[in-house]
């Protein structure tokens, strides 16, 4: 009995992630290589400019019906909430350049017998804070999503696709898909590529399947690996979405795109475009995107549970003109 359990475990803890990790590494060299030629089609293909109308300014966010709202309300059994939002990080560090800053105006020493009060400096876009990004974030070719001039965003601001426009809040169907789960690991490693069939693979083994209206939140297990080993410089290294992912995105339909890092892998693996997943989902499918969720304790209430879809609701600072906003996603069982 002693013999066999040990054989399970270390089965189970050493050997099957490591032909994970062998078969990933030999499928990525068999995979055709994709080109900056090809991501200058696929900027076409997947293009959702003009489906919602040419002066849409929300777009994958559209396919977040009422009829949709309902249905993931319909999911709260228990109403349990996990919030996915980092603590505000202020410390700087290698993934923190510029430190999240909380300063206190009013005491109760300094101001005693009346009230307290403080003010925030953040910089949220990054690799540090939880937050959204809105469609004016990133351009391709002087554009934003749906034909919208990048010389539209000035000194004060966006003029169209700011943050504004999703100050109603985010309210649908969550779907966690724990990429470091099914590879057998706490983390995946830094540049780690997710490819389709990885996706794929998790739904089969979570029994659920992405689709229109969906928030997709995928965890590579980033806060466990600082956590064990601290903080890296995440901008240059990070495990994420390969571009080949974009296509499957689009087929689903998915309304918005998160991740516990940028969703792209980094490197990108595709030359000359640093972030393809990022340029291709916010401008050419007006999907947003929420960066740097912290997806642990998720991960460890959807696996208790053996349920991965969720109520998800989220809101941004209803701030005009601005490119995305630090945000508390919340999901709810």
């Amino acid at each position: 009995m002693w013999h066999s359990t040990k054989v399970r475990n270390w089965k189970k803890h050493f050997l099957l992630p490591g032909l994970l990790s062998l078969a990933g590494l030999l499928l990525a060299q068999t995979r055709p290589a994709l080109t900056g030629q090809d991501f200058d089609q696929w900027m076409k293909d997947l293009s959702n400019w003009g489906r919602w109308g040419k002066e849409d300014e929300i777009g994958a966010v559209n396919l977040i019906t009422a009829a949709k709202r309902k249905q993931a309300a319909a999911l709260v059994k228990e109403g349990a909430s996990y919030s996915l939002a980092r603590d505000a990080e202020t410390e700087k560090a290698d993934d923190n350049p510029v430190p999240f800053e909380h300063k206190m105006i009013r005491t109760g020493i300094n101001n005693p017998g009346t009230s307290s009060g403080d003010m925030f400096t953040i910089s949220h876009h990054g690799y540090a804070h939880t937050h959204m990004d809105s469609l004016c974030h990133f351009f391709y070719k002087g554009k934003m999503y749906n034909g919208f001039a990048q010389e539209t965003v000035t000194q004060k601001g966006a003029e169209h696709l700011s943050i504004r426009n999703f100050k109603n809040g985010i309210v649908t169907r969550g779907i966690l898909m724990d990429m470091a789960r099914l590879k057998g690991v706490a983390y995946l490693e830094p540049g780690s590529p997710i490819y389709p069939e990885d996706l794929e693979a998790w739904e089969k083994k979570a029994r659920v399947r992405a689709g229109p209206g969906d928030v997709v939140f995928i965890r590579t297990g980033r806060w466990a690996l600082r956590a064990a080993k601290g903080p890296w410089p995440a901008s240059k290294s990070s495990a994420g979405l390969h571009m080949s992912c974009a296509k499957w995105l689009k087929s689903r339909d998915v309304a918005i795109l998160g991740s516990d890092a940028a969703s792209d892998v980094m490197p990108s693996g595709v030359a000359g475009i640093a972030q393809p997943i990022h340029t291709l989902v916010l401008v050419a499918m007006g999907m947003p995107i929420f960066d740097n969720c912290d997806l642990e304790l998720l991960s460890k209430e959807a696996a208790r549970r053996g349920r991965w879809e969720f109520l998800l609701t989220a809101a941004p600072l209803a701030v005009p003109g601005a490119t995305g906003s630090a945000l508390n996603p919340v999901a709810t069982f």
